[in-house]
């Protein structure tokens, strides 16, 4: 059974950085495009970025100039560098890939099980 694992949560004061790993768990053939996304309390999932196979990357206007998504290809990894953090940003964020499991097979959405950042001082 293919999962995302995210790692790299945790608590950090306001200004600080953080990064953000997500990998599945199992053997598959190729991901497709990844992304970042979080879910503060009370608020619905938001997108934070994403990334294309070929590197193209998007984000969400509140994360620009401050996050960086990234990816290794041959370690079907992505990665998300959050710098500049703010008690806004607190919230589980949830890494998705479209994740082909053997070739010539479906290209479905996979979701991680979540990790929380907390900005506070």
């Amino acid at each position: 059974q293919v999962q995302l694992v995210e790692s790299g949560g945790g608590l950090v004061q306001p200004g600080g950085s953080l990064s953000l790993s997500c990998a599945p768990s199992g053997s598959i053939f190729s991901i497709g495009a990844m992304g970042w996304y979080r879910q503060a309390p009370g608020k619905q999932r938001e997108l934070v970025a994403t990334i294309t196979s070929g590197g193209s990357t998007k984000y969400a206007d509140s994360v620009k100039g401050r996050f960086t998504i990234s990816r290794d290809n041959a370690e079907h990894t992505v990665y998300l560098q959050m710098n500049s953090l703010k008690p806004e940003d607190t919230a589980v964020y949830y890494c998705n890939g479209n994740i082909r499991k053997v070739a010539g097979g479906y290209l479905l959405a996979y979701w991680g099980q979540g990790t929380q950042v907390t900005v506070s001082s």
